[in-house]
């Protein structure tokens, strides 16, 4: 017998079926004696904070699982929410074991629904939504501060250009290849919708794509000279080895070999089982100092996304004649 829709509408206001909602959605439960300080939670909630189930838990056994950043500002936030009006809601980060998440706790303050010295509100994670917002935040950036690399970068093309011509024609004509050669290097390593393998490059053809635009005469036959084995580099390895090779490129043609007519580039990698070790080395050039101050946006991105995706390292030999960049990466994790 099939039910109507009146049959149904008990089960539609059940509580337990609005419970079922409130689990859908991430959502658990907290409430709170603000004189004693003592905690009350749900399952879910313990199960979120990774804490034993029990009955006597404050705020401190929760504040010991509170990333030490935002420890003073959660507890200064608790203590307040007496002198709030209204609803209030605070989001920041736990530390479960070597996992990182992001919670929100929302209630409400000024003694608004009070119960018995009581306050009620729920935490959620909201880790996937942080790890996006941060995402999001990193792209801005890095967009921003390739906008400013691509800019530094046609006006380095162009000097470069005018030094190997001698008409305006065969300027703009060969300014117009290098231009459009950096235009490949870029198509190279972006996303093609619908795409439905997973994209990969030899390593050697990503280095000529990626450095053509800045040789005289085009990668392996300029200033410029390439020499690596037959290594894949995987779809996500792909963007973080063009980001460096941006960033370097456009560093030797602000400061090093590459603002030198004289300049000359060498790129050459060894491949063995526990890591592919790719050597920059710079010649000719101006001579070159360390750094000195912070470290640029640029070299910070570089750094982290070497160290983190491809779990290897980067380091620096600021010699005098030339810099040599050593990059050490996990055969593994360039495939990828």
């Amino acid at each position: 017998m099939t039910k109507t829709a009146d049959d149904l509408k008990p089960l539609l206001w059940e509580p337990r079926n609005l419970v079922r909602a409130i689990k859908a959605a991430g959502v658990t439960l907290w409430s709170w004696n603000v004189d004693t300080d003592a905690l009350a939670m749900d399952d879910a909630a313990y199960d979120l904070w990774g804490i034993p189930h029990r009955k006597d838990v404050c705020f401190e056994d929760l504040s010991a699982h509170i990333h030490p950043a935002d420890r003073d500002r959660v507890r200064a936030a608790f203590s307040a929410t007496r002198s709030l009006i209204g609803p209030y809601e605070i989001d920041f980060r736990i530390m479960i074991g070597d996992e990182l998440k992001w919670i929100s706790a929302r209630g409400h303050g000024d003694d608004f629904g009070i119960v018995n010295r009581l306050m009620f509100g729920i935490f959620i994670d909201v880790t996937d939504r942080k790890q996006a917002e941060e995402g999001r935040e990193l792209l801005a950036g890095e967009m921003s501060h390739r906008v400013k690399n691509l800019l530094t970068i046609a006006s380095g093309l162009a000097k470069i250009t005018s030094r190997s011509t001698t008409s305006t024609k065969e300027m703009a004509d060969e300014l117009t290849l290098r231009l459009t050669a950096l235009g490949r290097a870029h198509d190279l390593v972006r996303p093609v919708p619908g795409q439905t393998e997973a994209p990969s490059a030899l390593l050697g053809d990503l280095l000529s794509v990626l450095l053509a635009p800045y040789d005289d005469l085009g990668a392996f036959t300029g200033r410029i000279r390439v020499s690596v084995p037959r290594t894949s580099v995987g779809e996500t390895s792909i963007t973080i080895v063009a980001l460096v090779v941006h960033e370097l490129a456009t560093n030797s043609l602000k400061y090093g070999a590459l603002s030198s007519d004289a300049g000359t580039l060498d790129v050459s990698c060894s491949a063995q089982d526990e890591a592919v070790t790719l050597v920059w080395t710079e010649c000719g050039g101006p001579k070159v100092a360390a750094p000195t101050g912070t470290m640029g946006y640029g070299s910070k991105l570089v750094e982290r996304s070497v160290t983190g995706h491809l779990r290897g390292s980067i380091d620096y030999d600021w010699a005098e004649e030339g810099l040599i960049v050593t990059l050490q990466v996990n055969p593994a994790r360039l495939a990828t």
